[in-house]
């Protein structure tokens, strides 16, 4: 860590972090602060994606099962359970880490397209779970009851706790995904997106690697799920286990720059104002799915290394400070 601490970088992060603490906090801007909160979300799911589609090679495309079920465990310990707040996001973060170990363990043994459609299955499969798991409310899903936000000190106060919370879990994706990037771990990963086969015969414990990364990229997004349904004071299986939240991280990754931490961070921010744009137009209202598709396409055709690897490429020193 204090290797991390040193480069200009860790402190960009700093800077990012305030910047979305400080600014809807001048003049009490909601409107702001409503628009930042999905900018933070998206971010953070699209960071965690980054761990094993830009590192590791890996399309994960049922990667929102962690944000579904760490939405309703920690909704369910709230609202049943009287659980603390803080308890209850650690033990969502914690339970899905471990089950995504136990899945990781199973389905990275395939690869590419076939891993690929077995994570949308294991989301598929989990989603038709919480629809006949009648303490979660099934297919009705659970709403909670507006005194769980008095130790908060009310429903106002509470939203502006939930949105400093879910600013500070994106400023923890940003930090993992830097300093995994950075570690000797970091390394391994990049050669197995790299050439697998080639990274375990010098040795690179491949299994191991992929299932903790794996387990790494569930804990945040199962955090952020958990302060995004509270937010919304209600969660349903439609909602908790929505494939187009995968997609669109997919997209904000490929759009920045896969593989860089910079990179995803901006394209998380971009898409978020063109999705808010385009869902407030009489005109668009309609396309934002189709606009995602568009993007992805003409990003794999025309632009694979994203924004960052065009200002990379125009801007060389800039490797040197954004990683």
């Amino acid at each position: 860590m204090p290797r991390l601490v040193r480069r200009p970088f860790f402190w960009i992060i700093a800077l990012v972090i305030a910047a979305f603490v400080v600014a809807p906090s001048i003049g009490d801007n909601v409107e702001l602060r409503e628009s930042l909160i999905l900018a933070a979300l998206y971010i953070t799911l699209a960071s965690n994606i980054n761990l094993m589609l830009g590192y590791a090679g890996y399309i994960n495309f049922g990667s929102i099962v962690f944000f579904g079920l760490g939405g309703y465990i920690c909704v369910w310990l709230v609202n049943a359970h009287a659980w603390p707040l803080s308890l209850s996001l650690l033990a969502a973060g914690v339970c899905v880490s471990i089950l995504a170990l136990i899945f990781g363990l199973g389905i990275l043994r395939l690869r590419g397209a076939f891993f690929a459609l077995a994570t949308i299955g294991v989301n598929e499969g989990v989603q038709a779970a919480v629809q006949n798991f009648t303490p979660w409310g099934g297919s009705s899903g659970m709403y909670l009851s507006p005194e769980i936000f008095q130790p908060l000190g009310g429903a106002g106060p509470a939203l502006w706790v939930l949105y400093f919370l879910m600013v500070a879990v994106m400023g923890l994706s940003l930090y993992l995904s830097y300093a995994i990037k950075t570690s000797k771990f970091g390394l391994g990963l990049l050669a197995i997106g790299q050439n697998e086969d080639v990274a375990a015969i010098l040795g690179v414990p491949t299994p191991l690697y992929k299932a903790l990364v794996y387990s790494a990229s569930a804990f945040l997004p199962a955090v952020a799920g958990g302060i995004y349904f509270l937010k919304s004071a209600f969660i349903q299986p439609s909602d908790a286990f929505d494939l187009t939240l995968s997609t669109e991280a997919i997209v904000i990754a490929m759009l920045g720059g896969q593989g860089t931490v910079t990179g995803v961070a901006l394209g998380a921010y971009l898409y978020e104002e063109l999705r808010g744009y385009l869902l407030t137009s009489e005109t668009f209202a309609n396309f934002q799915l189709v606009v995602a598709g568009v993007l992805l396409l003409l990003i794999v055709l025309f632009f694979p290394a994203g924004l960052m690897g065009w200002i990379y490429a125009r801007f060389p020193r800039t490797q040197k400070v954004l990683e």
